[in-house]
């Protein structure tokens, strides 16, 4: 009987290996229908972790066996957790010292800017107790925005801000200027204001009055119909187009009344003001064309004994500083510092066009002028219809080389230019030639070279 069964074992698995197929194996067949698992002890696990192998003693009981090999990784992994956090805790307190020294910056950041906006406030205050009466209206910043219709009409802007044009309770138009609050610490705009309320002149802007709330600031002033005299003198013109915006009589008086107001300036107010920043651009024109000078937030005060002036920096625009500004050599800053930059701009209104080296010709047009003059040549400046005209024309060009004549003691006061101006032609002397202004290719280059070194400085340079 048992082998009846051994045999008919023996065939039922033969006949099922048969029904493989012939390429398989006992394995492959065992693999299909079997699956093995296992699991390691929590142990065993920290053993092998730690570099040991896990392994049973004579009694049958667990043993882990580290080697010097084991060791040694247990240890690298050691001191790679232990690195990992040393850095990690570094970062951290590198990040927080950081954050500590930034906070303290701000702070004092904080505390230098409320120290200098706690300043400003002081000198306003003072300023508007020392003036009494004669300080002009200070409005507050709602009053700014209810004046001009919430900023609605731009009249113009600048390096300063934005200029727009706004009404009064009373119906009086006024141009309110509207200045950076983020740009200098206030002095410019108390300087500003500290002067011009000084000043009541024909030829000089009034102010009707600020206002000053934190970095909001500012200035109202009386509305100039006709703009500033640059866009009435700095012309694109054909070579066949001979007309000019203004004419001779209307620049002749415009120059005139600009002389008397830095007269003004320097010599009828109880003291002396030096505006520092003469050009077309803070020369403004009322309905009439009646020059009115502005914009004194570079102007310097000083008691009408003192003649020189003490300045860290050079301050005014490029093409009109005098070379004493830049050239300490050459001579004090004074008053004669406003000449030179009238004489620059007149010669402007006089060519219409910038005063500056042709660099693929290399002429200069106060030497082209100057040398027509010592010849006694026409001027053949655009526009001249009459004998009256070239009178007006060459006694301009005439008080102008003398305006900017290099050394500050050659140049005459603005009491002086106003006599010429007022005088006869004929009693006009010619000036020597200023030596920064010689046609030579040296000298022009000499030219350029304090140019380019004045636009490099930006110690108080307005940019406007």
């Amino acid at each position: 009987m048992r082998r009846k069964v051994l045999s008919w074992f023996s065939h039922h698995r033969r006949s099922s290996y048969e029904s493989k197929s012939n390429n398989s194996n006992l394995f492959d067949m065992l693999a299909a229908d079997v699956s093995l698992g296992w699991t390691i002890s929590n142990t065993c696990n920290q053993c092998y972790s730690s570099g040991g192998r896990c392994q049973v003693d004579s009694n049958n009981k667990f043993l882990c066996s580290v080697t010097d090999q084991g060791k040694g990784k247990h240890l690298r992994i050691t001191w790679i957790v232990v690195l990992a956090t040393v850095a990690v805790l570094g970062c951290i307190g590198i990040l927080i010292l950081l954050f500590c020294f930034r906070k303290k910056i701000f702070w004092h950041k904080y505390l230098r800017f409320w120290e200098s906006e706690a300043e400003d406030h002081r000198n306003i205050e003072a300023f508007l107790k020392n003036n009494g009466p004669y300080a002009p209206m200070r409005y507050s910043y709602s009053d700014i925005k209810r004046m001009t219709s919430s900023f609605k009409n731009k009249l113009g802007q600048g390096g300063y801000g934005y200029v727009y044009k706004g009404s009064l309770h009373n119906g009086n138009p006024v141009a309110v200027k509207v200045l950076n609050g983020l740009k200098g610490s206030g002095e410019e705009f108390i300087n500003e204001v500290s002067s011009i309320s000084r000043t009541s002149h024909v030829n000089i802007v009034s102010l009707v009055g600020f206002c000053f709330e934190g970095r909001k600031r500012a200035l109202v002033y009386e509305f100039m119909p006709n703009g500033s005299l640059e866009k009435f003198i700095y012309e694109e013109r054909s070579d066949t187009d001979r007309v000019r915006q203004l004419d001779w009589q209307v620049l002749y008086k415009i120059a005139l009344g600009i002389a008397r107001g830095l007269e003004y300036l320097h010599r009828g107010c109880n003291t002396r003001i030096l505006h520092f920043d003469i050009k077309p651009h803070n020369i403004l024109l009322d309905e009439d064309f009646c020059p009115k000078i502005s914009d004194f937030g570079l102007a310097k005060l000083c008691v009408k004994k003192e003649s020189i002036v003490s300045m860290l920096g050079a301050r005014g625009t490029i093409g009109y500083i005098a070379p004493e500004i830049v050239c300490r050599n050459l001579g004090g800053v004074s008053h004669k510092s406003d000449v030179y930059s009238y004489g620059m701009m007149v010669l402007e209104m006089v060519g219409g066009r910038k005063n500056v080296v042709d660099r693929t010709s290399e002429v200069y047009f106060p030497d082209w002028l100057y040398q027509r003059i010592e010849l006694d040549e026409e001027l053949q400046l655009i526009g001249i219809m009459n004998e009256e005209e070239k009178e007006c024309a060459r006694k301009m060009v005439i008080v102008s080389l003398w305006c900017i004549q290099t050394g500050p003691s050659n140049r005459p006061s603005m009491t002086k230019v106003v006599e010429m101006l007022e005088g006869n032609l004929n009693s006009l002397q010619i000036p020597p030639t200023p030596y920064l202004y010689s046609s030579s290719r040296s000298e022009v280059k000499l030219i350029s070279s304090v140019e380019e070194s004045s636009s490099r400085s930006t110690l108080s340079t307005s940019t406007r």
